[in-house]
């Protein structure tokens, strides 16, 4: 009998449907929308596996968007509705209610104990469970009570509180549960994932942090999200390619240095933030940056100066027809195949047109292993292919294709060649 009446009630979750840019938008400061949206899966996945388990006589889940591969069996589906978060849960109690008392709980506490998912609240009338943020993980009432819910503000760091609040102004009694962790933060999840390792979540973390696409990591450090370092595959830092500051500040006197020799116009491989097309556009001399990076783009063209985001092996525009095109800040080593980039240069550059390049000041530097790209916040990046070679490195493959070297010099720290086409 004791049995029976534990488990006699309706567990009720409540979920989007974990679509891409839709959900977990608060994950996309270290996530690509579509990697937000696994973990969002993941977490509901966890979610659910631990309310079918848990002794109910029915399981609903109360769904914004359409039911995927992702939904285990045991589950009604009905459909949420309402305007604000308050509406939908006071209605997801309502369409839930068959007569016994409901236990309502979020997609993100997939760390949820099942222990807690019960229906003994002696002497109460309703449960409670507070978040860490200031929200809360789960509600449990006897029947629908639209005075228990609209009107409680929502998404703020005190909505448990005031749910708290409204519950007692109802004269209910209230059962508090342990307080959890909400999953809305790239940090809540590695607590979570640290803390909990065997879940679904958790796992799937730890991969994505391990396999960051390059392009976010450097779009993190170029909108200041995080710091970025380059290092290679032994996790050894490349300082040659760490020097973010010194690429968003104005070009300084030995990048003018090294432009005096640019005839226009000038395509500026690699971009980056602009500080080269910049200081061309500033001489007056007509300059175009192209970067695979959108937010390179964006910060090059906000400064008032050209760019196109385009790698460099597609078509780009007035091919064979550039003054100069110039490759600065090691960006010789784009494509791990400095060779076939020089190839590419020649191709782009009109006859006898320039091509400046920025070697490493080691003259015998030839590695070609790729790079790895880390993030202060501890995501890592999938290998990069890149090439760090020095001048005489540079002239031995520059042999291979239409460009002749016509100078080699260098400052104490930072080392450039010239070359020309021939044909």
């Amino acid at each position: 009998m004791t049995a029976d009446i534990a488990t006699r009630g309706t567990l009720i979750v409540i979920a989007k449907e974990p679509v891409p840019g839709r959900v977990k938008t608060r994950l996309q400061t270290e996530f690509t929308p579509h990697e937000a949206a696994a973990l969002a899966r993941a977490s509901l996945v966890d979610t659910l596996t631990t309310v079918r388990s848990a002794p109910a006589e029915r399981r609903v889940l109360v769904l914004e968007g359409q039911p995927g591969p992702w939904l285990p069996p045991g589950f009604e589906v009905i459909p949420q509705r309402g305007d604000g978060l308050d509406e939908r849960l006071a209605a997801a109690f309502e369409d839930s209610f068959d007569g016994s008392p409901m236990f309502l709980v979020g997609m993100d506490t997939p760390q949820l104990p099942s222990e807690l998912l019960g229906f003994n609240w002696p002497g109460y009338d309703a449960v409670l469970g507070l978040t860490e943020d200031g929200g809360y993980w789960c509600l449990g009432l006897r029947e629908p009570d639209d005075a228990a819910l609209i009107g409680v503000p929502m998404s703020t760091e005190h909505t448990g509180r005031d749910q708290l609040r409204r519950l007692e102004r109802l004269g209910k009694r209230v059962l508090l549960l342990p307080t959890l962790r909400d999953m809305d933060t790239p940090q809540d999840a590695a607590v979570i994932a640290a803390d909990h390792p065997s879940l679904r979540l958790s796992r799937l973390f730890r991969r994505l942090q391990h396999a960051a696409h390059p392009g976010l990591l450097f779009e993190q450090a170029l909108d200041g999200t995080a710091r970025v370092v380059a290092t290679g595959i032994d996790g050894r830092t490349v300082p040659s390619l760490c020097e973010l500051d010194r690429w968003q500040s104005p070009a300084d006197d030995v990048d003018r240095l090294a432009l005096s020799r640019c005839e226009g116009p000038v395509l500026d491989i690699g971009c980056g933030p602009g500080r080269i097309v910049m200081a061309l556009a500033e001489q007056g001399i007509p300059a175009l940056g192209v970067d695979v990076s959108p937010q390179a783009v964006s910060l090059t063209t906000s400064r008032g100066a050209a760019a196109l985001r385009r790698p460099v092996q597609d078509r780009l525009p007035a091919e064979g027809r550039w003054g100069s095109v110039v490759l600065m800040d090691g960006n010789i080593g784009i494509g791990g195949d400095p060779a076939d980039l020089l190839r590419r240069c020649a191709e782009l550059v009109r006859p006898n047109g320039l091509v400046l390049v920025e070697v490493d000041p080691d003259d015998d530097l030839d590695d070609t292993d790729p790079i790895v790209l880390r993030s202060s916040t501890g995501r890592r990046s999938t290998p990069l292919p890149w090439a760090r070679i020095g001048s005489r490195t540079l002239l031995r493959h520059a042999r291979t294709t239409a460009l002749h070297p016509t100078e080699d010099w260098r400052t104490p720290h930072r080392a450039f060649l010239t070359l020309r086409r021939t044909a």
